[in-house]
């Protein structure tokens, strides 16, 4: 209606017409600032207390000679898998997915066990294995937010079966490469049917000030296929209409373990 004012004052009197643009601009703008508020933060079946936990445990022992911690350190983590699809449905056991977590003050350690049908990457990269829209192929994923005082704020890293890897600063929908100095070991075993990614997390690249104490908000994802319908899956369940993993309304909680 109101842009149907403006164009009909603009004819006989354009003067109200200018007066008036202001007021269109503004509630332009409101309207599609909630459409992306709705987006992110479509409505949930449960509350905050209702949204799963993951556990970081604290990695007192020695690295191994790639510095990563070894099979028995991760083996003491606590695992979380999910097997469903962005909207908790249609679960796929044969991509299913398990992550352990753990940390010491400078890193978090993720180490994703993904089990797979099919396995699509990109033949190329950066020199250092960075590769942007990563996610139109083959990715494991994981969204970081420290600070949920800030909701349109978070990290984001993913990685693939070859060990592509990138990682991206969010703010308000817009994205920029983070150069979080990660490091990475990826595994594949063709016979199981299962590649392995283990992340090296520098705390500096997430957060000012680390505290153990703290707890964050996060998501795992993940999405295989060369071509829709894609698998596209999520350890807390999004529910948007279409996949979509960035909504940090969605996001679980990670709690540090000592």
């Amino acid at each position: 209606m109101r842009a149907v004012f403006v164009g009909v004052t603009w004819k006989f009197e354009r003067g109200a017409a200018f007066l008036f643009l202001p007021y269109l601009f503004w509630v332009s703008f409101a309207a599609a600032l909630n459409y992306t508020v709705w987006r992110m933060n479509p409505p949930l079946s449960r509350s905050m207390s209702g949204l799963p936990t993951a556990i970081a445990s604290r990695f007192a022992s020695q690295p191994d000679t790639e510095g990563f911690p070894d099979s028995d350190a991760w083996g003491k983590s606590s695992p979380l898998r999910f097997a469903h699809d962005w909207k908790g449905e249609n679960a796929d056991p044969a991509r299913s997915t398990e992550v352990r977590l753990l940390w010491t003050p400078d890193t978090l350690f993720v180490r994703f066990l993904a089990n797979y049908r099919n396995i699509t990457v990109f033949p190329d990269a950066r020199e250092d294995g960075w590769r942007d829209e990563l996610w139109n192929r083959d990715v494991a994923e994981v969204f970081l937010q420290p600070d949920s005082r800030e909701p349109w704020k978070y990290k984001e890293f993913e990685v693939s079966p070859n060990g592509q890897w990138i990682d991206l600063k969010i703010a308000s929908g817009g994205k920029e490469e983070l150069r979080s100095k990660l490091r990475r070991r990826v595994v594949q075993d063709a016979p199981a049917k299962t590649w392995t990614a283990e992340l090296a997390i520098p705390m500096r690249s997430l957060t000012p000030d680390f505290d153990a104490k703290q707890t964050w908000r996060m998501n795992f994802s993940r999405v295989e296929g060369e071509a829709e319908p894609r698998f596209y899956s999520a350890w807390s369940p999004t529910y948007s209409q279409e996949p979509n993993f960035h909504v940090p309304g969605a996001f679980g909680k990670l709690v540090f373990r000592e």
